[in-house]
């Protein structure tokens, strides 16, 4: 794949490269939905299942369920996709007036198993998702790999709009004012700390401040961009700034001072988040 984004799974069980004009969206739990929200070319959702390394015979996991496939489906055959060998099956079938393929791909790596469709206008190819299964490798437990900034995930999504919604609602609560999401707000938002209604142990919480601090900058800033650092255990949404490269890591906004002891000056901390 000439151009594409990574996906990094929660929990970095596996790594992928997906077309650039994609995009992830919600699904079914644990099953990974991708499509280009501006023309429609299919469907590609992904699940995967894990065996513990640690477990007898576990590095067999993915070859045994490529196994299984075989055994309950007689339709299945055996292709090669990029570096993996895949059980792959189709189906037809007919919604509304209009006919669609799913196509379907079992591949085992080590002690990981995935399964892998893609739904498609009858007759359309499947390059694109094929592309995407060829790129597909797991990440090992206690490998120490670089960090990396991958596209914004839904899980990340959802941390943000539950932070920025918990700000909204206290400053509402508390101030009885409306918030915007402005540079107007961050007034709002040291008056919170200053009555201190915020408990400095509550990391949480100054997690939520920091992020409402970087949605006012996306909003403020041109060439903002939310993204999901992965680094070791540690997966969280961040600010990336095209213009400078710079990284702008919500959690450490406020609460590297609050745990400090220090006190946090909020119009202070966002200004100083682009130097």
């Amino acid at each position: 794949m000439a151009q594409g984004k990574k996906f990094i799974s929660p929990q970095a069980w596996f790594s992928m490269t997906y077309p650039i004009d994609w995009n992830e969206f919600e699904d079914g739990e644990g099953t990974f939905l991708f499509f280009n929200p501006d023309v429609w070319t299919g469907n590609f959702r992904i699940s995967a299942y894990k065996e513990e390394a640690s477990k007898r015979g576990s590095a067999n996991y993915g070859q045994e369920a490529v196994a299984q496939e075989f055994r309950q489906n007689d339709s299945a055959s055996m292709v090669k996709v990029g570096p993996h060998n895949c059980a792959y099956s189709k189906e037809m079938f007919e919604d509304g007036d209009t006919y669609y393929t799913q196509h379907t791909w079992i591949i085992g790596i080590e002690n990981m198993a995935f399964e892998c469709s893609f739904t498609v206008p009858k007759g359309a190819d499947v390059k694109e998702a094929e592309a995407v299964i060829a790129s597909l490798a797991i990440r090992h437990d206690g490998q120490k790999y670089p960090a990396e900034l991958i596209p914004i995930r839904l899980s990340e999504i959802a941390l943000v709009d539950e932070g920025y919604e918990w700000t909204v609602n206290l400053v509402k609560s508390e101030l009885a004012k409306d918030f915007q999401g402005v540079e107007e707000d961050l007034a709002n938002i040291q008056q919170l700390i200053d009555k201190g209604v915020i408990g400095a142990k509550k990391k949480d919480n100054w997690l939520a401040i920091g992020i409402t601090i970087c949605v006012i900058l996306a909003n403020e800033v041109e060439g903002m961009e939310w993204m999901t650092l992965i680094d070791g255990n540690r997966e969280a949404p961040v600010l990336h700034y095209k213009e400078t490269e710079k990284v702008i890591d919500p959690l450490r906004l406020v609460w590297s001072k609050i745990k400090a002891g220090e006190t946090c000056n909020v119009e202070e901390a966002y200004k100083n988040a682009l130097v």
